[in-house]
């Protein structure tokens, strides 16, 4: 009797393996995704360039500025409040003046930059 459980089980676990020969596993899909072609057939999306650098300068006229400046150094965020909605300035190239919407302008950058706020005059600003 010892010997027949061990023999049975074997025998029992060979005719399981046996029955499923497919190396290739069935996938049925019963809710097929359907932008699948478009997602596919879809051109490569470009991100925006990541904030490379944040200052906080202060300006001539006492005022505070968060820029936040893009790794692709011809776009900015400038924002008047901590926390503020950003207005994004950009320029026609590499060390040109980015100028945005609402008149806003940052000419330069480190630590001394010339920021116009709201069509204001530009004025120097200090990190």
């Amino acid at each position: 009797m010892t010997r027949i459980a061990p023999l049975t089980a074997v025998a029992a676990l060979l005719a399981l393996a046996a029955c499923n020969n497919n190396k290739q596993p069935e996938v049925i899909d019963t809710n097929p995704d359907p932008m699948a072609n478009q997602i596919a057939n879809a051109a490569p999306i470009e991100l925006p360039p990541a904030v490379t650098d944040s200052a906080i300068y202060r300006c001539k006229d006492n005022s505070i500025v968060y820029v936040d400046f893009l790794g692709d150094k011809t776009q900015a965020n400038v924002r008047t409040k901590k926390g503020g909605t950003p207005t994004h300035v950009q320029a026609e190239g590499a060390g040109k003046p980015l100028t945005g919407g609402n008149g806003y302008s940052v000419s330069g950058s480190g630590k001394t930059v010339q920021i116009a706020v709201n069509g204001g005059a530009a004025q120097a600003c200090n990190r």
